[in-house]
């Protein structure tokens, strides 16, 4: 698996617009977490981006800056 740059702030947000534009998630009037939960569910993993001290979604392109520790690695 490729490292992950950790991204925050206004790029972090601009990301979580684009992935929610292509995947069809309404992305209006949301705070970041909110969005990339919409995110996570429509990709099919659990709504879990800054909510848990551990992961196991070793897949998740938001672990990086999400905190996070990722298990089963």
């Amino acid at each position: 698996m490729a490292k992950v740059k950790f991204m925050k702030g206004q790029a972090l947000f601009a990301l979580a617009r684009k992935k929610a534009t292509e995947l069809g998630v309404d992305a209006k009037n949301l705070k970041l977490a909110e969005l990339i939960h919409k995110v996570q569910i429509k990709e099919g993993h659990t709504a879990c981006f800054r909510n848990s001290a551990e992961c196991p979604e070793l897949d998740c392109c938001w672990q990086a800056s999400c905190g996070a520790k990722m298990i089963g690695s």
